[in-house]
């Protein structure tokens, strides 16, 4: 029988924690992940207020995806209260949704305006989040110059998997106008390894936006390299481009919740390319 009787209280313990945590280690490598239930009432306020934003319907607060380097205890960690915490808090960057201006022509002589539909903070949730990195030595991925670019012909090398797991952070509907959810998923080959923590929002009639963060790992040279990439463009043009793809009015409706099948159609508006060498001896 569950023990938990009150949604105030915190859930899981730190023994729930470690125990639902699984961990593999490659070379001088950790990798870390846990999947857990929805947060509960209590620790969603805890969230909020912390935050000082109201948080998605689904939070997924103690889910975890990260990568430890051993030796050093250089790592890199993605978790839904962090990711959420790079979310616009000041307005500047908010979104209407398709409708607002029929519903705030239809209400102008009440006092609620426009605010239930436009709120103070970016509640598209489009965090800017590119993981939580715990330097040491010295060593960062920002600190390092120029990096390799991503060897995109290794990893499509077909490579037995040895790890791999996907955990989601947090997926808001956007009060049924559309969604947005950041989900990391890992696969862990023999020589490398490559993450992805993904932000796909779309918010209908007006944009869709992925933002990706691919973390890749050489095992052998312990090397690290972050690139983030944020792709948008309107929700038109997207859906005009399904069309002239060729797929059915159906496959474009299905195809417009899959960021698998958008990402590749939207223009790049920002891309950086990091890296870090942790093996001895390196600077």
């Amino acid at each position: 029988m569950n023990h938990v009787s009150s949604p105030n209280e915190p859930y899981p313990s730190v023994d729930d924690l470690a125990q639902a945590t699984t961990t593999h280690t490659q070379g001088a490598f950790r990798i870390a992940s846990r999947k857990l239930p929805i947060l509960k009432s209590g620790p969603i306020d805890a969230m909020s207020a912390r935050l000082g934003i109201p948080v998605p319907e689904m939070i997924f607060g103690d889910n975890l995806l990260s990568v430890t380097h051993v030796p050093t205890g250089w790592s890199i960690a993605f978790t839904a209260e962090a990711a959420l915490d790079r979310v616009d808090k000041t307005g500047e960057h908010m979104l209407r949704v398709a409708y607002a201006g029929e519903w705030s022509s239809s209400r102008e002589k009440t006092s609620a305006g426009i605010s239930e539909v436009v709120r103070p903070y970016d509640w598209s949730y489009s965090t800017t989040y590119r993981g939580t990195e715990s330097t040491t030595e010295g060593k960062s991925l920002s600190a390092s110059p120029t990096p390799p670019p991503l060897p995109l012909e290794l990893l499509r090398r077909r490579d037995p998997i040895l790890f791999a797991d996907e955990v989601v952070l947090y997926e808001s509907e956007l009060d049924d106008n559309g969604i947005s959810v950041v989900t990391a998923k890992v696969r862990v080959m023999p020589e490398r390894l490559l993450l992805l923590c993904r932000l796909f929002m779309r918010l209908d009639n007006v944009l869709v936006r992925v933002r990706d963060t691919r973390v890749y790992v050489d095992f052998a040279a312990e090397l690290v390299l972050r690139e983030y990439t944020a792709m948008e463009d309107r929700f038109d043009n997207v859906k005009r481009a399904l069309y002239m793809s060729g797929l059915a009015p159906d496959a474009v409706t299905v195809a417009m919740r899959d960021a698998n099948q958008v990402a590749h159609l939207l223009p790049v508006v920002d891309h950086v390319l990091e890296g870090v060498s942790l093996a001895s001896g390196s600077t």
